[in-house]
């Protein structure tokens, strides 16, 4: 291994990320991965460009939406890309600080993806439990600041643990038995002191991981409450189509996390469940919300229907 030493800290050159291994079918699972990078890339700027050219989406879920939107596409474009190079290229070597640069940009993008959750479950709280005062306190104005907050606190929470790493010693393995620089894992292999560094992966971990999920549920007590107060099923059940996307988006980010902590999982297991846990949630999330969108869905079949009338008129002449 090759080392470079500054006085009594230890950073290996590269780092080698195990993957898969002894896998004969590991190939197509990496073409797999290309295939859901490409549908997650292509679905997320459709909706971006959606909510940013009509000024009818302007409003304070959309803003969640977009964010959300943003997320995955950073999330997506930090994480696939380099196990693609990593796996499919056979260069499993990745050096120090491209080791660091991935594991921030995923954290990054990965709690801001966690937070907007809750940020669009208390849009949704807002709206059903306070109808008459939801624009008063959910308006665009708030909407960006709570995201302007989001993205800021999050940055500095990540760099926060990722610059605490440069002060860790890895002499005695650079192996790394994940599919990308994962913090936990990194901290397996270091050779002095990682108290604080396990104190802050904590925190992290409570902060983005535990706290989201609860605070989502409480936001949906209070919206089954409010349910119960509609005297109609009509009108219970209009109030609750309104967040059928949400769950769904949720439902597909926190369960694969939920059944990997609860099974116990080989390390080939371990890194296909990790990475599809990471992988799969970008590329659902547009097609949830296109397909649970009314307002999405008129405007694709606006777009394609002037498209193919221009088509048929081309045609005619």
């Amino acid at each position: 291994m090759s080392l470079s030493q500054n006085i009594s800290i230890v950073h290996p050159e590269y780092f080698f990320i195990t993957g898969l291994t002894d896998t004969q079918y590991s190939t197509y699972y990496y073409i797999f991965l290309f295939i859901i990078y490409f549908i997650s890339i292509v679905g997320n700027l459709i909706v971006l460009l959606i909510i940013a050219l009509e000024r009818s989406l302007h409003c304070p879920m959309y803003i969640g939406v977009f964010n959300l939107a943003l997320a995955d596409i950073g999330e997506t474009n930090a994480l696939i890309p380099a196990m693609m190079k990593i796996f499919v290229f056979d260069s499993q070597y990745i050096s120090y600080n491209a080791c660091l640069a991935n594991m921030f940009f995923v954290n990054v993008f990965y709690t801001v993806q966690s937070y907007t959750l809750i940020v669009l479950a208390f849009d949704r709280f807002i709206a059903i439990c306070f109808p008459l005062r939801y624009h008063a306190i959910v308006n665009n104005k708030f909407m960006s600041l709570v995201f302007s907050v989001i993205w800021t606190f999050n940055t500095l929470m990540v760099t926060m643990s990722t610059s605490l790493m440069t002060r860790l010693s890895f002499c005695n393995s650079n192996v790394v038995d994940s599919w990308y620089c994962d913090y936990g894992r990194l901290l397996k292999v270091t050779c002095n002191d990682n108290s604080i560094n396990k104190i802050i992966a904590t925190i992290i971990q409570a902060f983005f991981i535990v706290a989201p999920p609860f605070i989502i549920i409480l936001s949906y007590v209070g919206i089954f409450l409010a349910l119960c107060k509609i005297t109609t099923w009509e009108g219970r059940l209009k109030a609750l189509k309104t967040c059928v996307s949400h769950l769904l988006v949720v439902g597909s980010f926190y369960l694969p996390i939920i059944c990997i902590v609860l099974s116990s999982l080989t390390i080939n297991g371990r890194i296909v469940s990790g990475s599809l846990s990471f992988a799969l949630p970008p590329m659902l999330n547009p097609i949830i919300y296109v397909l649970n969108t009314a307002k999405i869905k008129d405007l694709l079949r606006k777009v394609l229907n002037n498209r193919s009338v221009r088509i048929i008129g081309n045609f005619s002449k």
